[in-house]
């Protein structure tokens, strides 16, 4: 960096002291125009410069100083053009306006170019070139202070911007330093020679100043645009680098899942294969356990048709053997011929007949009702039905059954018929398990609770029915112990009971509530603690 600016000072003294070829003097000491082919040759390169930078700046707007940069060389052209064309009587104020405006875009690119540009040195500039370039209209044939102001001021921030520079460390701000340091010269001659009158430098000589300046800032911008580009290469090969290691990380990522995935899909395989045989297994236990209730169902009703067939039998087989006393002594009497008797005699037999047939019919009738309700009801239809008949045909049923299985049981059985209901459509099998399953349930909360031995309690189950509006209501009313609150809500889930475990599946209320719900109904409980339970079967009519 030494040799580069012992080379940029040495190019500045070089220039500045080139020699005249009339005289011979350094043009330090001549006060004599620049050549006119020279100036257009300045020219050109300003205007030239200019538009390049210009150009730049529209397409990066961001970089301002390129802006700044292309004011300064177009301002240079113009003092150029203003020293040609303008006359004498007006060439000092064009210049007063255009050196002003040289000096405002030098130090705006400085400023930028440090990246030292705060938003009061807009205002600032923008105060002084309001205030200053009235005066320096209004001022120009005359010798005032207040044209040196924009000078000073200008100079004082060149001097600290020059002192940042060279105090920067990133390449290139040297230059800006140079830059900086030529422009605090310039002002420094100018103000120099307004309150002393001693001219240190030529016009020439200045002249040659900014041009060297210009110089100066198409290197730096030479080298900052390298070592941006330098730059961007680096990252540009630090982020391949990225993506080369991103890639084989995302494929060695694709390989690690694409393991895991044939892994979790033969684990879910395998899971799926267990879960589809339990799932089987389960129906399997289901069914069973549903048959099993059936079963149990079947079991109740049998020892309540055992007890309800055998009377008919009973009266089939008396009849039967009075019959055969009767036939005998009708034939005592033919022999006789004592008609009277005969005919008496007969009418006994066809009286006793007629027993006989009713009976009969009443057990086959028992025998129709256990096998419809032993029947599977999968493809059974509606029909018409006496519910009143249905529910009372059960309630015995189930109350001769349970006596049947437990001697000590005793129960009271009411029953509260509707004669106005008639026959509803219903599945009669079906309604009829739910309705047994509801009666056993009675008799056993009452049963077990009359086994407490409570002094004055009398066990009572309630069978009613009633019409209320377009619906039937069946009713099951006991008054055992009731049903704990906190297992309400279960009751009617598969396979929950409080029956103690071996006596019940769980499965009676939870297929009731499903045939009622089957048939368009509804089923609903009520209960008091140790006051009893009831449960309502509402069926559409």
């Amino acid at each position: 960096m030494k040799k580069a600016i012992t080379l940029f000072i040495f190019l500045c003294c070089t220039l500045l002291n080139v020699h005249s070829q009339t005289s011979g003097k350094p043009i330090f000491f001549r006060d004599i125009p620049v050549d006119m082919h020279l100036q257009i040759g300045f020219f050109f390169i300003y205007i030239l410069l200019g538009l390049l930078f210009f150009m730049i700046f529209i397409f990066s707007p961001r970089q301002r100083m390129n802006l700044f940069f292309s004011l300064f060389n177009i301002c240079l052209a113009l003092m150029i053009l203003s020293s040609q064309f303008i006359e004498n009587s007006n060439l000092d104020i064009a210049t007063n306006i255009v050196s002003r405006l040289i000096g405002v875009n030098i130090l705006l690119f400085i400023l930028h170019a440090l990246d030292r540009m705060k938003p009061i040195y807009y205002w600032f500039i923008a105060i002084m070139l309001l205030v200053d370039l009235p005066i320096s209209i209004v001022l120009s044939d005359k010798k005032s202070i207040f044209l040196e102001i924009p000078h000073i001021s200008f100079t004082v921030i060149c001097f600290f911007q020059m002192i940042a520079a060279f105090r920067n460390k990133r390449a290139g701000d040297w230059l800006i330093g140079m830059v900086a340091l030529a422009v605090v010269a310039i002002n420094l001659f100018s103000i120099l020679f307004f309150f002393t009158g001693i001219q240190v430098v030529s016009y020439a000589a200045m002249g040659i100043i900014p041009f060297i300046i210009t110089v100066s800032v198409v290197i730096y911008l030479a080298l900052r645009y390298g070592s941006t580009n330098t730059f961007l290469e680096q990252q540009l090969q630090r982020v391949q680098v990225l993506s080369e290691e991103n890639i084989k990380s995302e494929k060695e990522k694709q390989q690690m899942l694409a393991g895991q995935n044939e892994m979790l899909e033969k684990q879910v395989t395998e899971r799926t294969t267990e879960l589809v045989k339990s799932l089987d297994d389960l129906k399997s236990t289901q069914t069973q356990l549903i048959q099993s209730e059936k079963m149990a169902s079947l079991g109740e009703l049998t020892a309540g048709i055992a007890h309800e067939i055998q009377n008919p039998l009973n009266f089939v087989n008396n009849f039967s053997e009075v019959n055969k006393e009767l036939l005998a002594e009708l034939k005592d009497e033919i022999k006789k011929g004592n008609l009277d008797e005969v005919n008496a005699i007969a009418d006994d037999v066809i009286s006793n007949e007629e027993k006989i047939n009713h009976h009969g019919k009443r057990a086959d009738a028992i025998v129709k009702g256990m096998l419809q309700h032993s029947r599977s009801t999968n493809n059974a239809t509606k029909e018409p039905t006496d519910i009143n008949a249905l529910a009372d045909e059960y309630l015995r049923l189930a109350y001769h059954g349970l006596g049947a299985k437990d001697k000590t049981f005793n129960a009271t059985m009411k029953t509260d018929f509707d004669e106005s209901i008639g026959n509803i459509n219903i599945i009669p099998q079906d309604i009829g398990r739910v309705v047994l399953n509801l009666i056993t349930n009675a008799f056993y909360v009452v049963n077990e609770k009359s086994k407490q031995n409570i002094a004055g309690y009398e066990p009572i189950v309630e069978v009613s029915t009633k019409k209320e509006g377009n619906k039937v209501l069946v009713s099951v009313k006991d008054n055992g112990n009731g049903i704990p609150l906190k297992v309400l809500d279960k009751i009617f889930q598969p396979f929950f009971t409080t029956k103690p475990t071996g006596q019940g599946t769980g499965l009676g209320l939870s297929l009731s509530y499903d045939i009622v719900k089957a048939h368009g109904g509804d089923i609903k409980v009520n209960t008091k603690k140790n006051e009893g339970t009831e449960f309502t079967i509402f069926l559409p009519v």
